[in-house]
């Protein structure tokens, strides 16, 4: 498999299964796009997402019901308790072309990662399946030990752009960019904020 960042603005998403499952699955990405979750009841976990929610008994539903619902979705995630449902919601999302992710069956051809967020940044980790508890720690401790990720990539951003202006050697810029980054007193000064950090900067690497 091939890690991908996809835009899912104006995507559609279709879930099968209204558990707790399929509200974690809708959590991953009711903020980026339309989400429509089918099934005969919900979690209250979807109380605190924005999904439209289609009610409807999927036992013993209809081939040619079932793939309307799958064609026009861009992706469609199987999270019922029926892993031959599972299957057979997969099988027409091939057929139709339309990507497809299982919580419980034969695997689709998407992963949803575990990951990590900030304002400036998205960290996915997988393990395809074999270790979520291995990802699950990865993810704390990046988050754990990088607390200030965010501020740091302002601050490189901002050195990118003055090294740009003062430095015309592409290889010098892009070492003193590293060497920031290894630079534990720029980190410790960024639990003060952006200013501090760049203090230190000018004084050591743009004099």
């Amino acid at each position: 498999m091939i890690p991908l960042m996809i835009d899912f603005s104006g995507k559609r998403v279709v879930i099968f299964g209204g558990g707790d499952v399929g509200a974690r699955k809708a959590a991953y990405f009711c903020e980026e796009t339309e989400v429509t979750v089918i099934s005969r009841s919900f979690s209250p976990a979807f109380d605190e997402l924005t999904v439209r929610r289609l009610e409807m008994n999927l036992a013993g539903i209809g081939d040619y019901e079932l793939e309307g619902l799958v064609k026009a979705a861009f992706l469609v995630v199987a999270a019922t308790q029926d892993t031959v449902l599972n299957d057979r919601i997969g099988r027409y999302c091939a057929i139709r072309g339309v990507m497809f992710n299982n919580a419980d069956g034969k695997a689709g051809d998407v992963i949803l990662p575990s990951q990590l967020k900030g304002t400036h940044y998205t960290i996915a980790i997988s393990t395809f399946g074999e270790s979520p508890g291995i990802s699950r720690f990865l993810r704390e401790h990046i988050g754990q030990s990088y607390p200030n990720l965010d501020l740091m990539i302002e601050v490189q951003n901002q050195l990118r752009t003055t090294l740009k202006l003062t430095i015309p050697d592409q290889v010098q810029r892009s070492r003193v960019l590293h060497e920031v980054l290894d630079d534990e007193s720029v980190w410790k000064a960024l639990e003060g904020g952006a200013r501090p950090a760049w203090e230190i900067i000018e004084r050591r690497y743009l004099c």
